[in-house]
């Protein structure tokens, strides 16, 4: 019984998590009924509280996996409950990433969930772990764009129509990203069991800077233009207009001035 129990405390959805899903519920109808006296702060905390949810469910699917893995322990290290305080590099996955969406209008990876892989057996499982979370913002992209492939966005709020587009060019960035097969981040956990133990040892030394390696290329113009076009190449083939992304991000920023054309 107490084992059960144990297991149930250990899968029960944070308050932390619910209090940012409640924050998103309520921007977002704040933007859809333009019942905020500012439409820009409205899709600046909508787009805000669902960049976090996108984390923790990226997280979450990371530690999920590892559980049908093999992983017995993600339990009890709260990485199930969804609860982003939790999470071993807090930093990284929450605090940093939404810096930069605020900066740069950007998905950054986060990580991490610590998996212990003496657990996990199986390259396969190694792989598909470290392929969930990447996934999720994948999913998370279809979802928001479902209006614009589906054809079906009549009635739908022209601040709404942008909050979701920029959301949708968020997830799809951070997915982009997190799917390069660079020490540290998730594309290269996909590929490490496929490799030779050789070269494993020639590579970790360098896994602790792959991340901030990847984050100074994209200062370089010839990678920021090429990583830019492949993510406008991504959202355009979900049907995001150009210009319905373009308001979304000038929206997100209030403290600017809007554009005329994204003017709601």
């Amino acid at each position: 019984m107490t084992t059960a129990t144990n297991r149930s405390h250990e899968r029960r959805i944070s308050p932390v998590f619910l209090a940012i899903l409640a924050v998103m519920a309520v921007t977002g109808w704040a933007v859809w009924s333009d019942f905020a006296a500012s439409p820009g702060l409205a899709v600046f905390l909508f787009v805000t509280s669902a960049w976090v949810v996108s984390l923790c469910l990226h997280e979450y699917a990371h530690a999920r996996t590892a559980l049908h893995g093999g992983d017995i322990t993600v339990g009890a290290k709260g990485y199930l409950t969804l609860n982003p305080l939790a999470y071993t590099h807090a930093w990284l996955s929450i605090i940093l990433p939404v810096l930069f969406v605020i900066m740069g209008g950007i998905g950054l990876p986060g990580g991490a969930v610590f998996i212990d892989q003496g657990r996990i057996k199986g390259r396969w499982k190694h792989s598909l772990i470290s392929a969930a979370g990447p996934l999720a913002n994948v999913a998370f992209a279809v979802v928001c764009t479902a209006p614009f492939w589906l054809d079906a966005l009549d009635g739908v709020p022209a601040a709404f129509r942008y909050a979701l587009a920029f959301l949708a060019f968020l997830q799809v960035t951070a997915a982009l990203l997190n799917f390069l097969p660079v020490p540290g981040l998730d594309g290269y956990g996909v590929v490490e069991p496929w490799l030779s133990y050789k070269v494993k040892r020639q590579i970790a030394p360098y896994a602790p800077y792959g991340f901030f390696i990847v984050i100074a290329l994209l200062f370089v113009p010839a990678v920021n233009v090429w990583f830019f076009d492949v993510t406008y190449m991504l959202t355009d083939a979900l049907g995001v207009s150009p210009a319905d992304r373009y308001c979304g991000a000038h929206l997100f920023r209030f403290w600017e001035e809007i554009p005329e054309p994204c003017e709601v």
